[in-house]
């Protein structure tokens, strides 16, 4: 089970998306508020969280300055999100005043579903694109000064291309494909999507007509996105979140089924079903109203150590440069698990991952194939510098780590 304050966070949370205030009467002292408040922010939830205790009357032991504070980053997170959100909005148009079809995933959408959309915060914006649409998208990208993040890098050859607004807050994932190719764990759920474009919808929001995907699609998307994080490091509360409300939302209009089926092919049915297991006993979430059928209640999934894991590792599973690394262990056993091969978790895994993985973060492997043990001495001295200060071992909590996340894949029945 979560911890205390986890608890709180996760009914404060609760809450909010259902427009209730907590009436705590007591319950947390300063240091625990403080606590409460940092967990918040790892999972990018404070505003929500902030919104539903302010009032309450436990809220009254938290120190005035601390309070002063936490308000303070409150309106800050919620002013720089309207500010993103508008300047997207902006872009957006210019894209389909050329005809272009960009297909707004996550962020946007699942914002738009909250009852204060801007209190759900978001990083960057995500789109996906026609590869043949890139030069135009790109070109119209440039006229907006939205500039690349990674300039060095061949923007054509790449299946995703972030940019930033120069003198701007705005961040976008310029998407030809929903799913790195490269990868061996996760590139074949690209084929779940080869026809989202004949598939799309159009949605208003602002008074802006925006393409996304069909509801089918989206929730398929959501759990996916998810789930690949789940495979790297983790992914945060927020993501369950956006999960259950578009579910909440727009269940009657899914093909549920046709979700199951495509899970259950790459083993991520069960982990789906962890996820709403988790919307049932913490988000409220009404499987009659989604329209929940009988085929996923029979899954009878606990989600409880999925939560676990959610808390524990923050917004993108990044709570700690062990857990970060712990990645290529489970991403690994995946592999591994795909070839009819035993997972297993080591040292080797942690510190030198396959090639492939290594290209997405050295580009000049690309290229020069024969520096790759240059890029793997580049990506010890990093570690080293990294986790310099830390205490304790870094290889063998990283091994720790993922051996204990590999159980939860096994656990899933995703290996």
């Amino acid at each position: 089970m979560p911890g205390r304050i986890s608890e709180k966070m996760m009914e404060a949370l609760c809450c909010f998306l259902k427009g209730r205030k907590a009436v705590w009467e007591d319950g947390l002292d300063a240091e625990e508020w403080a606590e409460f408040f940092r967990l918040s922010q790892h999972h990018q939830i404070l505003p929500m969280v902030y919104d539903a205790v302010y009032s309450c009357p436990a809220f009254r032991t938290c120190p005035e300055g601390f309070v002063l504070a936490v308000k303070g980053q409150v309106i800050r997170q919620v002013m720089m999100q309207s500010r993103k959100t508008g300047e997207f909005l902006q872009l957006y148009q210019k894209l389909a005043e050329a005809g272009l079809t960009p297909l707004v995933v996550k962020g946007l959408v699942c914002r738009s579903l909250y009852r204060e959309p801007d209190y759900r915060a978001s990083g960057d914006e995500d789109i996906l694109i026609p590869a043949e649409q890139f030069p135009e998208c790109s070109r119209i990208f440039a006229e907006n000064q939205m500039l690349p993040a990674e300039p060095d890098k061949d923007p054509e050859k790449e299946g995703e291309v972030p940019y930033y607004k120069a003198g701007g807050a705005l961040h976008i994932e310029l998407h030809k494909e929903l799913f790195s190719s490269e990868s061996d764990a996760y590139g074949s759920l690209n084929d779940f999507f080869k026809d989202a474009f004949v598939r799309k919808i159009q949605k208003e929001i602002q008074g802006i007509p925006v393409y996304t995907l069909c509801h089918t699609d989206h929730l398929l998307y959501l759990i996916l996105h998810a789930f690949k994080h789940f495979l790297h490091s983790g992914f945060g509360i927020r993501q369950v979140c956006d999960i259950v409300i578009y579910a909440g939302v727009y269940g009657k209009e899914i093909d549920w089924e046709e979700v199951l089926e495509k899970c259950r092919s790459i083993h991520a049915d069960v982990f789906a079903a962890a996820l709403f297991d988790i919307g049932e006993k913490y988000m409220e979430f009404d499987t009659g109203k989604a329209g929940y059928p009988d085929s996923w209640s029979q899954l009878k999934t606990d989600g409880m150590e999925l939560l676990e894991d959610i808390l524990e590792g923050g917004v993108f599973g990044d709570s700690s440069m062990s857990r970060k690394h712990s990645s290529n262990i489970t991403l690994q056993a995946v592999s591994e698990s795909k070839r009819g091969k035993k997972a297993k978790a080591s040292v080797l895994q942690s510190l030198f991952p396959d090639r492939r993985y290594m290209e997405r973060n050295y580009s000049y492997l690309k290229k020069h194939r024969f520096l790759l043990p240059v890029a793997y001495l580049s990506r010890i001295g990093k570690y080293l510098k990294e986790t310099r200060q830390s205490k304790g071992n870094y290889a063998k909590a990283s091994i720790e780590i993922g051996s204990r996340r590999v159980d939860l894949l096994k656990k899933y029945k995703i290996i």
